[in-house]
């Protein structure tokens, strides 16, 4: 799983930072959370492509949506004919129709628009789903969370071959999807060749929020938990009255949640420059997870199975 942040700033843009995007590759799906003003740069920029079947939004505030009206239109002038699914809140489905309607004319695709409310599935797949949590922010708002299914147990093929005498073919299927077989004269149970099921990977987007309940029972042993962090702890007051959260409260969420690691951002312009690296020491002494880092535009992490040998790995941009 791979997740490339497009867009890491606050509600205003700076020269490194363009407005909320984060798009989320799993298996070749793409999914793509929230699309700020220059979205479709972005895209090309660090090279995601335009190959998206679904876009979900936090919430309505143009730091978030407004570039909705240029990749649609994007997607049109190269023809795009495939559907398109945009996920938002409920009660916004006239603003999201405005919005892929901004410039006077329908796109020559269709755009289904699916209204959201916490604890609804906007999306689900054979082998993971996307689903909304809420959030506590100043307007009607959600997350998501990124939920796989847990994967098949490992198949003990040295077992099954040199002890129970069975060979490739489609006894092996049966056997790794739960299946007895029969083989000289006896039954071979799935228990014997295939060991427990092995756990998917978790991740949360929380878009906007303050700490809450909601988003740490959502992230409970997350391998990524994306939240907001706008301000350090000397703007706490700030971050109350807007609706946002620090990074030491951030942090104290992904820690009652058990999360693995955590992504802070949403940055205040007021960090442009180096004043982001504050950020990150704040959340470094308050995390005790594995890794704490502040997203930065382009930056790309790969997202392993928690059972895998592989590390999770941070690439950033180059610029």
């Amino acid at each position: 799983m791979r997740v490339t942040f497009l867009g890491t700033s606050g509600a205003v843009p700076t020269t490194q930072r363009n407005p909320s995007a984060i798009q989320v590759e799993r298996e070749g799906d793409r999914l793509l959370f929230d699309c700020g003003e220059g979205t479709q740069r972005q895209m090309m920029r660090y090279r995601t492509g335009f190959d998206i079947d679904h876009i979900f939004v936090t919430h309505m505030h143009g730091d978030h949506v407004l570039g909705l009206p240029g990749l649609i239109q994007t997607l049109d002038f190269n023809g795009r004919d495939e559907p398109l699914a945009i996920h938002a809140p409920s009660g916004t489905r006239e603003r999201v129709e405005r919005l892929v309607a901004a410039t006077g004319e329908r796109p020559s695709f269709p755009v289904r628009i699916n209204q959201v409310a916490a604890g609804d599935v906007a999306l689900s797949k054979a082998e993971y789903d996307v689903r909304a949590i809420d959030v506590s922010h100043r307007t009607n708002a959600v997350g998501y969370v990124v939920d796989e299914e847990d994967r098949k147990g490992r198949f003990d093929r040295e077992y099954a071959e040199e002890e129970l005498g069975l060979s490739p073919g489609p006894e092996y299927s049966k056997l790794h999807n739960g299946e007895a077989v029969e083989h000289d004269g006896r039954t071979i149970q799935p228990e014997e060749v295939v060991g427990p099921p092995r756990p998917g990977r978790l991740l949360v987007y929380t878009g906007d929020t303050r700490p809450c309940n909601n988003v740490i029972e959502a992230a409970e042993n997350a391998d990524l938990l994306i939240h907001d962090s706008m301000f350090d702890d000397s703007c706490i007051d700030r971050a109350r009255e807007t609706g946002h959260s620090t990074a030491r409260e951030a942090a104290e969420v992904a820690n009652e949640a058990g999360a693995k690691r955590l992504a802070l951002t949403h940055i205040s312009s007021r960090y442009a420059g180096h004043g982001w690296h504050d950020l990150e020491s704040e959340g470094e002494d308050t995390f005790e997870g594995d890794t704490v880092f502040v997203a930065e535009d382009g930056m790309e992490v790969e997202i392993p199975y928690p059972d895998a040998e592989r590390e999770f790995t941070i690439t950033r941009a180059t610029r």
